[in-house]
């Protein structure tokens, strides 16, 4: 399996492409199987999201597992715990100011 992700350009989010959009949940990625390099290169140039580029990962029970700690790490925490109080998909993360 073959994820595409990046970072959102307005907010530095990492995102995951869903085969229609970027999503910041690792839960809607799609395989984009040998199709990766290009939709990377098409959404870059479309100024969407910023350095896209093409991992392996694996199915499970629980979604798609990125394959190397990097990417596992960019999908799943420290950074982005899902245990954590502020949830990426909260309309109100973008409005905390430290």
């Amino acid at each position: 399996m073959k994820l595409l992700t990046g970072n959102d350009l307005s907010s530095g989010d990492v995102v995951w492409w869903t085969g229609q959009s970027w999503s910041r949940h690792i839960g809607e990625a799609v395989d984009v199987g040998d199709r990766g390099d290009i939709l990377a290169a098409t959404e870059e140039a479309a100024r969407r999201v910023n350095v896209p580029y093409v991992i392996d990962a694996q199915i499970t029970p629980e979604g798609p597992r990125p394959a190397h700690i990097k990417d596992r790490i960019r999908a799943l925490g420290p950074t982005v715990r899902p245990d954590l109080p502020l949830k990426p998909a909260d309309p109100a993360a973008g409005s905390w100011v430290i």
